[in-house]
């Protein structure tokens, strides 16, 4: 890792907060999750200052380690982890329907590395909503290098409150995003409102699958760890992914859990067990890299007080994310093709 890649890191940590603060940053955000004592309803009724928080602390670590798509892929053996992601976003695309010169929705943009992927795939204009400053201004910066700034913009709102009129956009996707919010059925029925009559909605979901018990200590703290160490207020099951779906009005085409029957495991770029040249940065030896790099970042005052804690937790997130995948009872892949009918009475 260059010297210049190690300043990058460090100074980018904290994101729109004041370095002086990313520390009690940390410590409220971690007061939020149950791994430290917090209670579910808390995280739900702040979710919005939680999750913000959460990005602002971590996007520079994420942007580091993954590229501009922060997300996880099936994986086919001989493709690397960015081939993986890039036919991931395309696959959305295909199962849109998206047609050029659409208005199309991406929720929980992130930066956006998705969102220009598909707009110059399928030559469609997209709209990343988000409520996270810090990735806007990013993203922004990134469109504009991309070349894409006049088709694709950003729009800095709450998901569950979206601020465009019914009936908008000509396709919505979420890549990841909406696990964060509070209540599904809230979020899926602003998804419907501001899409267009028959047209369609595809997202990829973070959920604990049927072979998640919830009495069972052991699968309980691997997902507090992945709570905690990735900002999601409470993971749900897929069973009630597709039951807020009906509730809101959508049709759900079909649905499926991408993770299941994967050639390669979906978590790999985390395993400690593995290494690749690819994504040197995610394995066990990048990550000791980064990891002491950052503490000494800190000691030196380079980067502020409080970046070995988020380095920390996003250990944790990803133990709790391997763990998950290899008991089977969580996912990232869970995915589904919902469309909105054309009238209320169908």
């Amino acid at each position: 890792m260059s010297k210049a890649g190690a300043l990058d890191l460090a100074s980018g940590v904290g994101g729109k907060i004041d370095k002086s603060d990313v520390l009690s940053s940390v410590e409220k955000y971690e007061k939020y999750h149950v791994y430290y004592g917090g209670a579910e309803e808390d995280r739900k009724a702040n979710y919005s200052d939680m999750v913000n928080k959460y990005y602002d602390l971590v996007t520079s670590f994420y942007e580091f380690g993954w590229g501009e798509s922060f997300h996880f892929a099936p994986r086919f053996k001989g493709e690397s982890l960015r081939e993986s992601i890039k036919r991931h976003e395309h696959f959305l695309a295909l199962q849109l329907g998206l047609k050029p010169g659409q208005k199309v929705l991406d929720v929980g943009c992130g930066i956006g590395g998705p969102l220009r992927e598909i707009a110059r795939f399928s030559s469609t204009s997209v709209t990343g909503l988000n409520n996270n400053e810090y990735q806007i201004s990013r993203g922004k910066e990134l469109n504009r290098i991309a070349g894409v700034d006049r088709t694709c913009d950003f729009v800095k709102a709450d998901f569950m409150k979206m601020p465009f009129p019914d009936n908008s956009f000509e396709a919505v996707f979420a890549i990841e995003a909406t696990c964060h919010a509070p209540d599904a059925y809230g979020c899926y029925s602003e998804i419907y409102r501001v899409l267009k009559p028959g047209q369609c909605f595809a997202a990829y979901e973070w959920c604990m699958t049927d072979a998640f018990n919830p009495e069972n200590q052991e699968h309980q703290k691997i997902k507090s760890e992945i709570e905690i160490g990735d900002g999601l207020p409470d993971i749900r099951s897929t069973g009630q992914c597709i039951d807020a779906l009906k509730k809101a009005g959508f049709e759900v085409i079909w649905s499926k859990d991408l993770a299941v029957g994967s050639p390669m495991p979906w978590y790999l770029p985390l395993d400690t067990t593995h290494f690749s040249l690819n994504s040197f940065r995610l394995t066990a030896v990048g990550r000791f890299f980064t990891r002491n790099m950052v503490k000494a970042l800190e000691y030196l005052g380079v980067a502020p007080k409080g970046s070995q804690r988020v380095q920390d937790f996003l250990e944790k997130a990803a133990h709790g994310l391997v763990e998950g995948g290899r008991k089977e009872i969580f996912t990232p892949l869970f995915f589904f093709l919902a469309r909105k009918p054309h009238s209320e009475s169908q």
